[in-house]
């Protein structure tokens, strides 16, 4: 059995239309006749979504009771069992109640499609994974429901429902979205043009990735090589050298001429481990092309230019930028360069050589260590003036050997002494090796001449070829040298990540495992004080320097106070104390100052948005009273100004109908003022510890419903499951109502039309909880302890719906009276507020 295909609708804010285009495929496939049946639909009161599902059959939906509440799910199995060939499922990223079979709807998908049945479902832009923070800090609001994005990617067909945001705007005016009492405040906050503008080309750059997916691999499968200009992608060649930051910002602005351009920086390594490039430069390059929107690859090989081309030809460049030629010219006189054989190779790419201050000055390499240590070259040297003589000693009391066994126990000796000394002593033992057999074994002997034709070429053999294995061997020793260098090196580079990643604080986490790498005593970040920068004799003043950052035992406070300096840029300098490190440890401690300085940036703007924080939040309360002062005191003082104005005017007569209807809206007015007023006042009151509290013992049976009859008529359908055994609290029972009355509003706020609060009631360990469940939009887990705040609401940027006090009023009543009040999640949406109120004869915590 095949495995069916997933088509999803995707788009970038509710109300774009992926439902009802869904419905118009249903439709479509219905009518070719296709087995079609909907496993779930969301209609969200739209009239228009709702009459596309015609007469397509249904499948009834499940049941499941949570926690005193019922709600509704797919029945999946139902589903299985109709074995329909194609299923529409609303809401990809939905969270099912628990209690079912799985927690997420596209795990239901996922068996729907293992029963080889197609299915149709429909997904925002907000809920993908990797676009969830994104989408919060553009809106504000974070969205709980998520999925992995590898599902929609795993799709067969991703088709984007797209419409611009005025449009969608339009349709939001035209109560098409959202009922009519939710309109304003979405326009003005969710539904904003900027948001909407954003969230669209989110959305169409997510499904671009998708697309450019799709055309690699299918030029994969096809196995074509030649490059598709879908997009333009300029890949900058790094060598690690002091060009590299030249060519990053050159590579940037060609990629900055074309919308959408990607800009790759890639380095090619030697293939064989050993180092060939300054790490620390490439760490900054590294940080240069990423902070200019780009990205980083490594690759291996020995053939640069070969290299270069297959990793610009696999991720589909159309340009590719290169340094000229370091080398000098007589350099260049024997071979083209890495430049010009990847122009000439390169086929429909284009290259960009760019120039820079070190083209043709030569490559600057440190110079060579050698591939020994001194005390085995001395020993070779020994070796070489001792062993030679004893040698030509044994031969010559061996008088029946030819001159050919000479030369090669010569030989022997010569490959002996390049394995202990290395190159120099070897040589010294060929050359002296070969007037030893001249001088001893080589007639006429005793002489420097050489009679024999065939004689002269074996010892010119002899001395070409213990010159090549001298060679070999110290080239081998040297490679093995470097090999273990920088394997040393990527352990250390290794090691310090990894402690920079596990520390909680990056730069002294960077800092401390800099300093027991190398067993230094102390490490420093050193910035230059405004005003030093021109003094000369700013490296020996600590004056002219501020410590940053420092661990270890007295850190040094000035670039000449420690034993080693490595500058970072202009400013800053990481000053080691405790010993001197040598030339190839300073190229790693030089990468590692490349990422401190990156790291205190990063604590930097972490503390200027610290810093910030507070302004912000007292400039928005500041807001958010203003607001109150606007419009909360305003409307109810004009509806009640107004109704006894009219009353006490003397040019119109009113009827007792009309007189009783302004009575009651000047009365109603008044209420919600002195609500305020009183709100205002208790808030300053636990603001300012003297709220008086009166505890006695009442029972919730009594106390609910007097708050939902001081609500009025908007609570008449709310739900309430109180047992009948359920022991009474202790509470003053003026503050509980006002508790009561201002959660249970909260939840009447958000409910969706027909969908009201319930109210339930149980007792644990001591307590008796009171639940208020919505099954509203819900909020944020990271935003729940907000609401709690003074003038704070839902997403905070509603000031036509009051000053928001009734939630940090309710917590701060509760608290007095020795409760508290938690926010909980509601299965399948929502948002449910836990009352807890110590049980009567327990000892409330006041």
């Amino acid at each position: 059995m095949s495995r069916g295909e997933l088509r999803v609708y995707l788009g970038a804010a509710p109300g774009v239309g992926k439902t009802y285009a869904m419905l118009e495929e249903a439709q479509r496939r219905a009518e070719r006749g296709t087995d079609v049946v909907i496993g779930l639909v969301e209609t969200h009161g739209r009239p228009h979504t709702a009459a596309m599902i015609g007469d397509l059959e249904q499948v009834p939906r499940r049941t499941i009771n949570y926690r005193g509440a019922e709600f509704t799910e797919m029945d999946l199995d139902a589903v299985l069992a109709r074995r329909p060939e194609v299923a529409v499922v609303d809401e990809l990223a939905h969270t099912n109640v628990p209690g079912s079979r799985n927690e997420k709807r596209w795990q239901d998908i996922q068996e729907l499609l293992d029963a080889g049945i197609n299915v149709l479902s429909t997904v925002n832009v907000q809920h993908l994974d990797s676009l969830n923070d994104v989408v919060a800090q553009i809106t504000g609001t974070t969205q709980r429901e998520t999925l992995p994005d590898q599902i929609v990617r795993a799709a067969g067909q991703v088709e984007l429902v797209d419409m611009t945001p005025e449009a969608l705007r339009r349709r939001m005016a035209h109560g098409n979205i959202y009922r009519p009492d939710k309109i304003d405040a979405a326009l003005g906050n969710y539904f904003r043009v900027g948001n909407l503008t954003a969230l669209r080309e989110l959305a169409l750059l997510w499904l671009a990735d998708k697309v450019d997916e799709q055309l690699d691999r299918y030029r994969a499968q096809h196995g074509i090589s030649a490059i598709w200009e879908a997009r333009e992608r300029v890949v900058v060649a790094l060598t690690g050298g002091p060009e590299g930051d030249t060519l990053v910002r050159r590579a940037a602005r060609i990629a900055a001429r074309s919308k959408g351009a990607d800009l790759l920086a890639v380095h090619v390594a030697r293939s064989d481990g050993l180092a060939g490039a300054d790490p620390a430069q490439l760490a900054r390059q590294r940080v240069l092309a990423e902070s200019l929107g780009g990205t980083y690859h490594q690759v291996l090989g020995t053939d640069i230019p070969a290299a270069l081309l297959d990793f610009a030809r696999g991720v589909n460049a159309t340009q590719l930028v290169l340094g000229a030629s370091r080398r000098g010219r007589f350099a260049q006189l024997f071979s083209r360069g890495v430049g010009v054989t990847t122009t000439a190779l390169s086929g429909p790419i284009d290259v960009h050589l760019v120039t820079h201050p070190e083209a043709g000055r030569g490559r600057r390499t440190a110079g060579v260590p050698a591939a020994l240590s001194r005390r085995r070259r001395l020993l070779g040297f020994a070796l070489a003036g001792i062993g030679m003589p004893l040698l030509t000693l044994l031969l010559r009391a061996l008088p029946d050997l030819s001159l050919t066994n000479d030369i090669l126990l010569f030989l022997a000796g010569v490959v002996g002494v390049a394995l202990v000394g290395g190159l120099w002593p070897a040589l010294v033992t060929a050359l002296g090796g070969s007037l030893l057999l001249n001088w001893f074994f080589t007639p006429p002997f005793y002489t420097l001449t050489i009679a024999e034709a065939e004689n002269l070429l074996a010892l010119g053999v002899f001395v070409g070829v213990a010159v090549a294995v001298s060679w070999v061997v110290d080239v081998a020793a040297r490679r093995t040298r470097e090999a273990a260098r920088a394997s040393a090196d990527a352990q250390t580079l290794a090691t310090v990540a990894g402690g920079v990643l596990r520390g909680e604080r990056p730069l002294p986490a960077l800092l401390d495992r800099l300093r027991e790498t190398f067993g230094l005593r102390a490490v420093s970040v050193l910035e230059l004080a405004a005003g030093a920068e021109g003094r000369p004799d700013r490296a020996r003043d600590e004056g002219a320097w501020r410590v940053v950052a420092s661990v270890g035992d007295s850190p040094a406070g000035s670039p000449s106070a420690g034993e080693t300096a490595v500058p970072v840029d202009d400013r800053l300098t990481v000053v080691l104390s405790g010993r001197r490190l040598e030339a190839a440890d300073r190229r790693i401690v030089e990468a590692f100052a490349a990422q401190a300085a990156v790291a205190l940036k990063q604590e930097r703007l972490a503390e200027e948005a610290a810093t910030a924080r507070p302004l912000a939040e007292a400039d928005r309360m500041r807001t958010a009273l203003l607001a109150a002062v606007s419009h909360d005191l305003r409307t109810p003082l004009a509806s009640a100004k107004a109704a006894v104005s009219s009353l006490r005017s003397p040019d119109i007569e009113f009827d007792a109908d009309d007189r009783e209807e302004l009575l009651a809206t000047a009365d109603e007015s008044l209420d919600r003022l002195g609500r305020l007023v009183a709100n205002l006042l208790d808030m300053s009151r636990l603001q300012a510890g003297a709220l008086g509290v009166t505890a006695t013992t009442i029972g919730l049976e009594d106390a609910v419903p007097r708050a939902l009859d001081e609500l009025g008529p908007a609570a008449a359908d709310v739900t309430t499951d109180i047992p009948a055994d359920l022991p009474a609290a202790t509470a003053d029972p003026g503050l509980l109502e006002r508790v009561l009355v201002n959660i249970v509003a909260n939840a009447l706020r958000y409910s969706p039309p027909g969908r009201p609060p319930t109210v339930t009631a149980s007792a644990h360990a001591g307590q008796v909880e009171l639940r208020v469940i919505d099954t509203g939009p819900g909020i944020p887990e990271d935003q729940w302890e907000h609401v709690f705040l003074p003038f704070q609401r839902l997403g905070d940027r509603d000031n036509q719906t009051g000053v928001g006090l009734g939630l940090a009023l309710s917590r701060g009543l509760a608290e007095a009276m020795g409760g508290s009040i938690t926010p909980e999640t509601t299965p399948g949406g929502g948002l449910t507020m836990v009352l807890r109120l110590p049980a009567a004869g327990e000892r409330p915590e006041l």
